[in-house]
């Protein structure tokens, strides 16, 4: 029996636009939500742009959204960094990252820095991903923004961080901490955020790994929308399945 849902986090890749492409349901999604008064936010593990950068993509695509109800995995990084003493940090990452982290106070070193970080980089080098295997191997604790190995873009399914910290991880031998969905780190953020109860919320996405899985983690009921990355095909492969499954976010009913 559907329960009725008291907030909602909601994916943006692949759930409300496909890299600068429509999802035509999305809009009317949001509608219902603003209409009923039924608090949401929209969580990303895409670390490249600020909330207000995922606010015009948004706008671009139909969708209403202000910068306060987006949560990036930068931004769930940077608060978790904050939290456990060190000040130094080199990380490998676009604007949104980097901007993050100098907000909460963290200082950039590529000498001996406390953490580094790796988040999407559309312009990474080698020498970028050398300098961080050689910190981690001098002792630098490794944490990386999520593990989300392709993207939805309007081009297909693009590689995404996670290629980039396999990279890093065979070099060094280590695995880093993860901070974006499905880590228990992110979700608790946001629900701090919505104000809510993992059982009074509903988890939204298109990712089996990411989204439906970070619901499976945490204790969230969840909403698997066929949009983008995940496909009828792929759920049969797994032992596990999400609370909910819709071909549209039109087939989906706000109480």
């Amino acid at each position: 029996m559907k329960k009725n849902y008291q907030g909602y986090i909601i994916d943006l890749d692949g759930t409300m636009y496909r890299g600068a492409d429509p999802i035509k349901e999305a809009p009317g999604f949001i509608e219902r939500l603003r209409a009923k008064e039924v608090p949401f936010l929209f969580l990303t593990n895409n670390s490249t742009g600020h909330p207000s950068d995922k606010v015009e993509q948004l706008r671009r695509v139909g969708v209403e959204a202000y910068p306060e109800e987006v949560y990036t995995s930068s931004l769930a990084t940077a608060d978790y960094l904050a939290s456990l003493g060190g000040k130094t940090v080199y990380a490998v990452g676009e604007k949104g990252l980097l901007d993050a982290l100098s907000e909460k106070g963290l200082i950039f070193d590529d000498q001996a820095p406390d953490y580094v970080v790796i988040g999407l980089d559309r312009q990474v080098t080698y020498e970028k991903l050398e300098k961080a295997v050689l910190l981690i191997q001098a002792g630098a604790q490794f944490f990386a923004t999520n593990k989300d190995t392709n993207i939805p873009t309007e081009r297909g399914m693009s590689p995404s961080n996670g290629a980039l910290v396999a990279f890093v991880e065979k070099a060094v031998d280590v695995s880093p901490k993860f901070i974006g969905k499905p880590e228990a780190i992110i979700m608790e953020k946001a629900l701090e955020k919505l104000g809510c109860q993992a059982s009074e919320v509903l988890m939204v996405g298109d990712n089996y790994e990411t989204d439906i899985r970070s619901g499976l983690d945490n204790e969230i009921d969840t909403l698997l929308v066929l949009s983008g990355f995940t496909t009828k095909q792929d759920l049969e492969q797994v032992e596990k399945q999400p609370t909910y499954v819709i071909e549209t976010l039109d087939d989906w009913e706000i109480e």
